[in-house]
């Protein structure tokens, strides 16, 4: 029997492997227990209660970027934050801490270390957070979810996937998204999103390519996400929704994909073979260029900018792409080539190697 503290939270980028890897730990070890570290604040404080996990909390600790009040606070609720973490991996006897990133990542770390209890680590984004930088000095086992991430002892183990998207069966369940959504089954589906909350460029630049993508024989599945800002335009073939709550349905039938460039979306249009045209959020450290940037060497994607993803760009290029049959399925077969769909499996191995060389 292990016991496990994963760790991690705050956005679904760090919570939703997280759970992937948890689940997938009960699956294969329905002996081991499973603990979980996050904030009160971050999407783990409702997600990983209602996934049937115990979890665990330490303070919201954002590193000091700058020197202030709240940097002079930092010191001493650091040494708390691991000091509590440190009595957690004594007192509920834990084997193993595995980190996912976020706020709560940085203070375990440090506890392991102090505590010499083995530490695992997965990193998300090709552009590693400062959490998981700093953790990488006290392990050799890291797991990345993309060729060449630089950070220290990488191994390339991709993403853990939600186990909707691992079994997917794109062509068994085409005829139930078709019917979900209300597609026609003899044209070509285009899948346009922007996250939760959407994307304006996108949203703008496809609306307003709304009839020239249905005349050019295609329909589109457009989830517009939270913010509401559009209303249907009433076109046959062109059907616009604010939410999507089965996105493996959606990708299911979408024979390219619109949107941006995040960890979880990228790996998972790659693992499932899914031609994309991504347009990375314009606005942070520029992390979403490089999640795309294999894919897109390997010849399975597009990467356009923000400001350049437009109607016309939609006319000049995206039409001509989407028509062009040859073009899309090699795109296909080289996103498939970058995928991986076993990362939680590869992920779980790696750790089990860890705690083997710990315990010699």
């Amino acid at each position: 029997m292990t016991r496990y503290l994963l760790v991690g939270g705050g956005t679904a980028g760090h919570v939703n492997p997280l759970l992937a890897v948890a689940d997938r730990i009960a699956e294969r070890q329905p002996e081991s227990s499973v603990l979980v570290l996050g904030t009160k604040e971050g999407l783990e404080a409702r997600l990983v209660p209602e996934r049937g996990y115990e979890l665990l909390t330490i303070p919201k600790l954002p590193f000091p970027r700058r020197p202030n009040a709240a940097a002079l606070g930092f010191p001493g609720q650091w040494r708390s934050a691991v000091a509590d973490v440190r009595r957690m991996l004594t007192e509920r006897a834990i084997d193993v801490v595995v980190g996912f990133g976020g706020y709560a990542s940085a203070p375990a770390y440090s506890a392991a270390r102090h505590e010499k209890v083995p530490l695992a680590i997965h990193e998300a984004n090709a552009r590693p957070g400062l959490a998981n930088r700093l953790g990488s000095r006290y392990t050799h086992c890291v797991g990345v979810a993309f060729e060449g991430t630089k950070i220290a002892h990488a191994s390339f183990v991709g993403m853990p996937l939600r186990r909707e998207i691992e079994t997917l069966d794109r062509a068994a369940a085409r005829p139930e998204a078709l019917e979900l959504f209300g597609l026609a089954p003899d044209r070509k589906t285009i899948l346009a999103t922007g996250g939760s909350l959407g994307a304006r460029s996108i949203n703008v630049a496809m609306l307003g390519s709304a009839q020239r993508l249905v005349d050019a024989g295609f329909q589109v599945l457009h989830v517009q996400g939270g913010r509401r800002e559009f209303a249907d335009l009433g076109i046959e073939h062109y059907h616009l929704i604010d939410y999507c709550d089965r996105m493996d349905l959606a990708l299911a039938v979408a024979d390219l994909s619109v949107g941006r460039a995040g960890a979880a979306t990228v790996s998972e249009l790659s693992a499932l073979g899914i031609p994309a045209v991504y347009v990375p959020y314009p606005v942070g450290n520029g992390e979403q260029r490089f999640n795309a940037a294999g894919v897109v060497a390997a010849h399975g994607a597009l990467l356009v900018d923000d400001a350049e993803f437009t109607a016309t760009w939609v006319a000049q290029t995206l039409i001509p792409l989407v028509d062009d049959r040859e073009r899309l399925a090699g795109m296909a077969r080289a996103a498939a080539a970058t995928g991986v769909l076993d990362g939680s499996d590869r992920f779980i191995d790696l750790i089990s190697r860890e705690l083997m060389s710990s315990a010699l």
